[in-house]
């Protein structure tokens, strides 16, 4: 073992880690760049190295990459990359109350700890874990995904039922496209651009950033207050709350690795099931959701762990556990190397080097991701907001076209972020919708396919509530499903006793109406979903069929709730109206300019646009011009960036050609 160890401490391999470490969480902090295109972008660099180098540089990337997802999340309330989704709970809140350096930090010491805890595991429990995760058949993985959805009676903020109506709304967007059970299309309305269905990745800018930059230009208040002093990483404060939440990280960095070693679950769903659990287990889950460092404790442990997670079946089984080692997996056969169960004795000198490799890029994370996440955090609470608002909007609509390379998906991207802040001032919460739209997917097929074992051996019942590991999960299941609802039921058995304020649904003027007319719109979607599966075969129809009735149980309720209590969710608007329809006036015109003008001159007429939306007070000419010409020399080096460096086929527009 110290030979193996020797060599992943080799100076050249020192510098890999370090390169890969700074790499990967600057790719992984820009909304849109997953660790999968972080390391699929860089993979061709380590054709000519050695394997074991090559796959400290890629394990590098993959670690870094996901930890960067948390600046967005925390800063902007975008998460940079899926795993960081419910690092946004409480990380944006903590960052609003003028905490946002702790949470980085927070963030970069839980990332660490999981990174290194999954890691070990790779070290010294890969063949176990690898049989485990062979225990997973269809029927687990779809109680694995209800089993993520319990979270839902813990974000719906105070409204139950509409956070399950929400968590449907986004289950059946997972079902637009062509089915992955039947291969039949479905719910495409005639269109080619829904064929591939709604990206996953653009839905959730669309979800999280869009109504950020549209209540953000409607006031002249600032995005972040800046602190009144300089604090410094505050890495004494993070350090006593990740000793209070010792529990917590050691939990999560469990549940992410075992979570991790499951192919194809991924660090969205450990973060989510992290999250659910921590919450659980809190004395004051409360909290969760209002700025809890505990939250993010929980997130970032259980994302970074998957890393090592993942690499137990990729090395051991020769199956990829995430996407990033899908593409990892593909360099080292490239390279010649052969994964299997033979790889830990045939290829040790690879497999350890490696895995030593992988620690010291995680420790490496700590003083890289403290010192840029220090910098991310000055920029973004320095800049004022006429320049923040067109860069990141900007930053949405490249990162959303990269992932697919399509003009659509931008535009989609954008029209579910209308409908994302529209929900919010509603009372719906799209983060049920986010975790209904991630692990759609995942349901559908584990349901549809235990369906079709259970139906073939004519023992429904017994495949999906008959073996042990199911029991196990849906007990879980029911247990983090009803925790959130004590306090209501304490409440119930102590009679008269009020509920608290923040829990009373808002009033406002015309609420009763609005909420009934929102709640018919989500009944339209339900009614449509239900008549179209008629013309679909039984697998593509039955599991959009189920939720679309269940959704609408839940609609019913609702309605009735709202014509006998007389209570809705009254809206509160601040600020300029116009300005905020201006928003995804300018970034849809945009879409529309790209195939004329190319992104460039498109990005450039947006930014513009917004600079003038997002500025509230008279400018000298002299400052306008330097904001002008700082905001498009950011534009110009993000599209040279993507198009040159990281390959993304930008259009140059038809007036070029």
């Amino acid at each position: 073992m110290l030979e193996y160890l020797a060599a992943a401490f080799s100076p050249l391999n020192i510098v890999f880690a370090l390169f890969g470490v700074a790499a990967g969480t600057i790719i992984g902090s820009i909304p849109g760049l997953t660790a999968t295109m972080a390391v699929a972008v860089l993979v061709p660099i380590t054709f000519s190295m050695e394997p074991g180098s090559a796959l400290i540089l890629m394990g590098a990337i993959y670690t870094g990459a996901i930890y960067g997802g948390a600046y967005a999340a925390i800063l902007l309330n975008t998460p940079g990359t899926p795993s960081a989704i419910a690092t946004t709970f409480d990380g944006y809140p903590m960052a609003k109350r003028g905490d946002g350096d702790l949470a980085v930090s927070v963030a970069c010491l839980s990332s660490v700890i999981g990174g290194l805890v999954g890691a070990l595991a790779l070290l010294f429990l890969s063949p176990p874990l690898a049989d485990a995760a062979l225990a997973f058949g269809p029927v687990e993985y779809f109680w694995l995904a209800i089993f993520g959805l319990s979270l839902i009676a813990a974000l719906s903020d105070g409204d139950f039922l509409k956070g399950v109506i929400a968590a449907c709304f986004g289950l059946l967007l997972a079902m637009i496209g062509i089915s992955e059970t039947s291969a039949e299309v479905r719910y495409t309305f005639g269109s080619q651009t829904l064929l591939g269905g709604v990206e996953v990745v653009s839905a959730l800018i669309g979800l999280y950033c869009i109504p950020v930059l549209i209540d953000l230009v409607a006031t002249p208040e600032r995005h972040l207050q800046p602190p009144e002093a300089q604090r410094g990483f505050r890495l004494g404060e993070a350090t006593a709350e990740l000793i209070r939440n010792k529990w917590n990280v050691l939990r999560s960095s469990v549940i992410g690795t075992f979570v991790g070693a499951l192919p194809g679950a991924g660090g969205s769903i450990a973060g989510l099931v992290a999250y659910s659990e921590a919450r659980r287990s809190s004395k004051k889950p409360e909290d969760y959701g209002k700025g809890e460092p505990g939250g993010i404790v929980a997130t970032e442990s259980a994302n970074n762990a998957t890393v090592g997670g993942g690499f137990i079946p990729t090395l051991v089984l020769g199956i990829p556990g995430t996407p990033p080692d899908a593409v990892i997996l593909g360099a080292l056969l490239v390279q010649g190397v052969r994964t299997g169960p033979t790889l830990f004795t045939d290829g040790a000198s690879i497999v350890y080097t490696f895995i030593f490799g992988l620690l010291l890029a995680t420790v490496l994370m700590l003083p890289v991701g403290l010192m840029i996440g220090r910098f991310a955090y000055g920029a973004i609470v320095r800049a004022p907001k006429s320049a923040l608002v067109p860069i990141v909007a900007f930053m949405t609509v490249i990162g959303a076209f990269s992932i697919r390379n399509s003009v659509s998906d931008v535009a989609i991207m954008i029209i579910l972020g209308i409908i994302g802040w529209v929900a919010q001032k509603r009372g719906f919460s799209v983060s049920p919708i986010v975790l209904g739209l991630i692990l759609g997917r995942i349901a559908e097929q584990g349901f549809v396919q235990s369906w079709t074992i259970g139906d073939a051996v004519g023992d429904l019942w017994g495949q999906f509530f008959g073996r042990p590991l199911s029991l196990v999960i849906i007990a879980m299941t029911l247990i983090t499903f009803c925790y959130p609802f004590l306090p209501q039921i304490r409440r119930l058995l102590k009679k008269g006793e009020a509920p608290p304020a923040d829990e009373v649904p808002q009033v406002g003027k015309g609420s009763k109406i609005g909420e009934i007319v929102s709640l018919v719109v989500f009944a339209a979607v339900g009614i449509t979903v239900i008549y179209q599966s008629a013309s679909l075969n039984a697998e593509a129809a039955v599991f959009p069929r189920t939720i679309a009735i269940g959704m609408m149980v839940f609609i019913v309720l609702a309605l009735l709730r709202t014509v006998l209590t007389g209570r809705g969710h009254g809206v509160t608007l601040e600020g300029s109206s116009l300005r905020r329809i201006a928003v995804p006036a300018l970034m849809l015109v945009a879409v529309a300019l790209i195939p004329i003008f190319g992104f460039a001159l498109a990005g450039l007429v947006m930014g513009l646009g917004l600079i003038i939306v997002a500025q509230h007070e008279r400018m000298s000419p002299q400052t306008l011009v330097i904001l002008v010409v700082c905001v498009a020399a950011v534009i110009l080096s993000f599209t040279f960036g993507f198009k040159d460096l990281l390959g993304v086929p930008l259009p140059d527009g038809r007036w070029l050609g």
